[in-house]
């Protein structure tokens, strides 16, 4: 569009394999359509799409039960209602109301600055463990898994430990045992004899 900051969000689109899905007619109504190469958990995993609209909201299209802005909120103006009162001189009295609303974004360049970095922010950063594909392996089911396999890793390195002690042992016991079963051949075959007045006698 000739517009250097325009060409910026197009290639940081390009670069997170963002796609522009608005039809002629949201584009005629000053909407611009993105989808992400994200999916949602519901909604038969379908791919989050978020948009910018003319009246200067920027929206999640699809990932709750009801489309929901992603501006930034803000304190809006404060309001006064006649409470129906009066002080002590007979003055009446006011009630403060205050609300949150949107912050929007009347520009539409600005809009999309902000969506790219709001889409980087929460979909690309926070959900890192995204695929490419769209399946969501939630933090804590990844750490989980992680430790368990640790956990395992260590068991297994302490089993094998004990194993090797055993083998140990039992090596140990069987040389005991050849020993033990030489010195009894030994001692079987080995003849001991005294002699008692010129005579021999053999000790049994």
């Amino acid at each position: 569009m000739g517009d250097t900051r325009y060409e910026k969000v197009w290639e940081q689109m390009q670069l997170l394999s963002i796609e522009d899905v608005t039809s002629k007619r949201q584009a005629r109504n000053g909407t611009r359509v993105w989808r992400l190469p994200i999916k949602n958990n519901w909604k038969n995993g379908s791919f989050i799409e978020v948009a910018s609209f003319k009246t200067g909201y920027v929206r999640n299209q699809n990932s709750g039960y009801s489309n929901y802005q992603l501006n930034k909120r803000c304190d809006s103006e404060p309001e006064y209602f006649d409470s129906g009162r009066k002080d002590s001189i007979g003055r009446p009295m006011y009630t403060r109301w205050i609300t949150r609303t949107c912050k929007l974004i009347p520009i539409e360049i600005d809009r999309l600055e902000y969506l790219i970095s709001y889409c980087l922010k929460n979909y690309y950063i926070k959900r890192a463990n995204e695929v490419a594909d769209g399946k969501l392996i939630p933090k804590w089911t990844h750490e989980w898994k992680l430790e368990q396999a640790n956990s395992t890793y260590s068991e297994n390195i302490g089993a094998m430990a004990r194993i090797g002690e055993l083998e140990n042992k039992i090596e140990k016991l069987d040389e005991f045992n050849d020993a033990l079963i030489d010195y009894n051949k030994a001692m079987n075959t080995h003849e001991v004899s005294v002699t008692v007045n010129g005579q021999e006698y053999k000790v049994i």
